[in-house]
């Protein structure tokens, strides 16, 4: 059995939030371990995102603690740019993460006031033990793609594939390409593949907010200083002004406002950059049903409609993978015996509810 190492702070990730949360720690003299299952820092932003993406808010709402983005950098970073950003970050601090270690088990031993760590490294599949006063899970909502079950689609004689496996629209020209899918990545890899010539269709089934980049940082600059009520009505007097009345065109927005979404749902509002104006040219059809079945490369919607294509992405979104391995006791829903728990948009923050002394 493997040795157990003693640890004050285990940072499960290395991405944005694990960095951050390594480097302030360090800051204040408390070492951290960090455990990363990739060969990398920032994994999200060199492997699994698309050629073209840009950061949706201003390099001001996007630096680490402590590190601001230097002035001569572009005002929106491309992914390149950001991961290259999180390399300098962790150098700077002396954030050393292990490398390709995979957690398997995480749980709290209350005798000992320990969390109890098991990982691989998934480099030469030896288990490697830890023990932590602290537990921090940086790991993100992003671990794992989520694909809707759906009949016939594993005999679809096109490509298939994940937002996360997208690239590009190479080799696209011409084919008529379904997103399902209409979040941010599922719009912007609709746009992708329009300007590349591809014939595009996006399905969009529910309500949303449509902003500019320019909208959605004027809202943060105004978010410490105005109501969110009065934010959400300014930014749709704005989108209108952009906009017009997107319904007309299959994009319903929701009773709730942007800004007030963003802070109270797991919703976000999906940043235009060019889709909005193929959509209106029809360059993007869109679709208001779900994907109901395929047959051959025919697809069949939920409203009875049927239309032939040559690939599918689905832009589905992504499931988390913690609660297979964190082992937390529930004395009753939403209640924790000796810790607390702390969801955010970006990742799960776990520490024990007694201060460090």
């Amino acid at each position: 059995m493997a040795a157990v190492a003693e640890e004050e702070v285990i940072v499960v990730g290395a991405g944005q939030s694990g960095l951050a949360v390594a480097a302030c720690l360090s800051l204040r003299g408390v070492r951290a371990l960090v455990l990363e299952r990739d060969d990398c820092v920032g994994s999200l932003w060199r492997k699994r995102a698309y050629d073209r993406l840009h950061l949706h808010l201003t390099k001001k709402y996007c630096a680490l603690p402590h590190a601001p983005h230097p002035a001569e950098a572009p005002a929106y970073l491309h992914r390149d740019d950001f991961a290259r950003y999180l390399d300098g970050y962790a150098a700077r601090f002396a954030v050393r993460p292990r490398l390709r270690r995979e957690v398997r088990s995480a749980r709290y031993d209350p005798a000992s006031a320990r969390w109890e760590v098991e990982a691989v490294d998934l480099g030469t599949g030896q288990a490697e033990r830890y023990a932590a006063r602290f537990l921090v899970v940086a790991s993100g909502e992003n671990a794992e793609k989520f694909l809707p079950e759906v009949p016939g689609l594993e005999a679809f004689p096109g490509q298939v594939m994940h937002a996360v496996e997208y690239r590009s629209a190479e080799g696209m020209r011409g084919k008529a390409v379904l997103v399902v899918g209409s979040g941010n990545s599922g719009m912007e890899i609709a746009y992708d593949l329009a300007a590349a010539g591809a014939v595009t269709s996006i399905v969009v089934r529910g309500e949303l907010h449509l902003v500019t980049k320019e909208i959605w940082n004027v809202a943060m600059t105004l978010y410490p200083y105005l109501p969110v009520w009065v934010i959400d009505k300014l930014v749709l007097l704005m989108c209108a002004v952009v906009f017009g009345d997107t319904s007309r065109h299959g994009l319903r927005r929701p009773a709730i406002g942007p800004f007030t979404m963003k802070l109270t749902t797991p919703g976000y509002p999906v940043v235009d950059v060019g889709t909005y104006a193929k959509i209106r040219s029809g360059e993007i059809r869109v679709l208001p049903a779900a994907v109901k079945s395929v047959r051959g490369n025919v697809v069949e919607f939920g409203d009875g409609s049927r239309h032939p294509f040559d690939a599918i992405v689905f832009a589905t979104g992504y499931r988390s993978t913690v609660r297979r391995w964190l082992k937390v006791r529930r004395r009753a829903p939403h209640a924790l015996t000796n810790y607390r728990i702390i969801f955010t948009r970006w990742s799960i923050s776990i520490c024990t509810a007694k201060k460090a002394s």
